[in-house]
């Protein structure tokens, strides 16, 4: 059996729902959750209240 002189690499797609895209936005949203939370409890209010 003859072995292929070539190996295919696989690209990552540029655009869509991927696992490495949906992780990213996974972690941003939890930073952003936990940052919105630290401004919350400094403040002593909610951000929606003026």
């Amino acid at each position: 059996m003859l072995e292929p002189r070539l190996i295919p690499q696989r690209r990552l797609p540029r655009y869509g729902f991927h696992n490495h895209i949906e992780k990213l936005n996974g972690r941003l949203a939890m930073i952003g959750f936990i940052a919105l939370m630290l401004v919350e409890f400094r403040l002593g209010h909610g951000l929606l209240i003026w």
